[in-house]
Order: structure tokens, then C-alpha cells, then sequence
């Protein structure tokens, strides 16, 4: 699986995933090393609520997969990588297209590594703000994921 696993071909295998294609969500950009994405929402009469703004669902849809995708293109195959929880604040109400970045910092991901070496789980928290076209923020989207070292990787604690 990871021998595939590339920017490019996340992208385009994303944005013809039919969740994303059919609400308007587009990748717009995945960074070489996996560390940065730009995702928009289009808004289309298809995916308008009753007050004919962004529907909620499309919001929380285009943060969905992302932070653990772009874990597993960091950590690659020796790592279990899974969405856990997530909750969204609506702030504002989307009125344009919308615009998501996700960062995953060096600290982050050397805090991970450090704390899964033996084999431990752990659950890492990440805040994305969804944007409109001003630069507004819209909703705040918080995931955590659940991160572990697979079996075969894990080092042998000390005693």
C-alpha cells in the first residue's frame, strides 16, 4: 500500500473519491512531505442548507480523512493511523466557497514518535479553522487520532 502512497496520487484518488467529488470538496494541494494539504469547498446549490449557506455536513466532510492521511504519509506502513473523535464549532455561516489548511508541525510528529516507540497508543490533537473567501473563519474543526507503532515495529521497553 505505502509503495504508492504519494502526494500526487493521494490528490487525485481524493478528489475522484465520490464523499469528495460529490460535495464540492476539492484538494487543491498536498505538500511533498505530507506536512501541509489545501482543501476547498465549493458552494453549490447541491450542497447549501435550508438558509442557503454551506451545509454543516460538507464543512465537517472536507476535514474527515485529512489529518490521518497525511500522518500516514509521514509515519508510513510501520504505523496504525486512525480518525478517533472529532467535533465542529460553526462560527459563521459559509456564504462562498470555503478553504481549509492543515499543518502537522516537526513537534508534533517527533512527540508521536516518541511516544509510540514501545508500542504505547496515543491520541494526538489537531484544530483546523475553515475559512471563507475573505480569510473569515467559519468553523473551527478539532480531531483526534489515534496513532500506535504496529507490532513488528515496536521496540522492546527497558526494564
Amino acid at each position: 500500500m505505502y509503495k504508492y502512497y504519494k502526494p500526487g496520487i493521494v490528490k487525485f484518488a481524493l478528489n475522484c473519491w465520490p464523499p469528495f467529488w460529490g460535495a464540492g470538496i476539492k484538494i487543491l494541494n498536498i505538500s511533498e512531505d505530507f506536512r501541509h494539504v489545501k482543501i476547498r469547498l465549493k458552494l453549490r446549490w447541491w450542497n447549501k442548507n435550508a438558509n442557503r449557506t454551506q451545509y454543516g455536513g460538507s464543512i465537517f466532510s472536507m476535514t474527515d480523512p485529512t489529518y490521518a492521511l497525511m500522518l500516514m504519509g509521514i509515519l508510513g506502513e510501520k504505523y496504525f493511523v486512525w480518525d478517533k473523535e472529532a467535533d465542529i464549532n460553526f462560527i459563521k455561516p459559509g456564504t462562498t466557497d470555503l478553504f481549509a489548511e492543515f499543518v502537522i508541525s516537526e513537534e508534533a510528529i517527533t512527540s508521536i514518535q516518541q511516544a509510540t516507540a514501545n508500542g504505547d497508543k496515543v491520541f494526538p490533537e489537531f484544530i483546523v479553522n475553515v475559512q471563507d473567501a475573505n480569510g473569515e473563519v467559519v468553523s473551527r474543526v478539532r480531531r483526534v487520532l489515534y496513532v500506535r507503532k504496529k507490532p513488528k515495529y515496536r521496540e522492546e521497553k527497558l526494564a
